[in-house]
């Protein structure tokens, strides 16, 4: 069915509302907390977010700007360092601002109209899902720092969408060609029973929706949650899975948030 991409619109507009309401009361102190990503803070988890959320607006509005500057890996960690001298106001103001612009930039634009990313392209659609993974992914990160709750929604179904749909891009990314073995995945989320491939699969993956987004977006090691893969393609795909574009992420070790 074709997307609703203003309903994807209000959903990235939500899912950033969620973060900015744990960040707004933070003091200087506390947004120079450390993450469970080496390295990063929760500054650099935020400028992250904007930084990208400008570069899926421009990739959006003018491929051919975004295609000349294309290249990820060591530019996430220079972004990072570069933006280390903001305060976290200026900083939650700079997201603030991309975001705005990002959706007011695809929203009139035809959902299905592919555009440029860091290793494929995309339909507009898909880069405004996406940013919601990338939100919630960054937020696990951030909530994960500052011992809060992770937000858990309906728009978590999105995130399960892309870990699902990116299958044969986790393979690629680390130079092997995936599997033609279909897998089935079955997770009890907030709206129910969440369902993806088909029904005859013998290989499976069960349990939560939300292990299976920290699984896909690398906040978790599966070991560390109660997804249930059944079959040697299902459990070879739970311990690369990822959700996210670019480089072959090195994921969570057990017991590490």
């Amino acid at each position: 069915m074709p997307a609703d991409l203003s309903s994807l619109c209000d959903d990235l507009l939500a899912e950033s509302a969620s973060l900015e309401t744990l960040l707004e009361p933070l003091d200087e102190m506390a947004w120079h907390t450390a993450t469970p990503a080496a390295g990063w803070d929760v500054l650099d988890q935020v400028t992250h977010l904007a930084y990208f959320d400008g570069r899926a607006a421009l990739a959006a509005t003018d491929p051919e700007a975004f295609r000349a500057e294309a290249e990820v890996g060591a530019m996430v960690d220079a972004v990072a360092a570069r933006a280390r001298a903001i305060s976290g106001a200026d900083a939650l103001a700079w997201l603030r601002r991309e975001r705005d612009g990002f959706v007011t930039a695809v929203r009139p634009m035809d959902p299905s109209v592919r555009v440029p990313w860091y290793g494929l392209d995309m339909t507009v659609a898909s880069s405004v899902t996406s940013r919601i993974m990338e939100t919630w992914a960054h937020g696990v990160d951030i909530r994960d720092a500052l011992d809060a709750p992770l937000a858990v929604t309906a728009r978590l179904d999105h995130v399960a969408f892309l870990g699902a749909r990116a299958f044969a891009n986790s393979y690629r990314v680390r130079g092997r060609t995936a599997p033609d073995t279909p897998v089935r995945i079955e997770l009890d989320g907030p709206g129910g029973t969440w369902v993806f491939g088909p029904g005859d699969a013998t290989e499976r993956v069960t349990g939560p929706l939300l292990d299976f987004c920290l699984v896909v977006t690398q906040r978790r090691h599966r070991d560390d949650t109660s997804l249930r893969a059944q079959g040697a393609v299902a459990n070879e795909w739970l311990s690369i899975a990822q959700a996210f574009a670019g480089e072959a992420g090195a994921g969570r070790q057990p017991q590490q948030r």
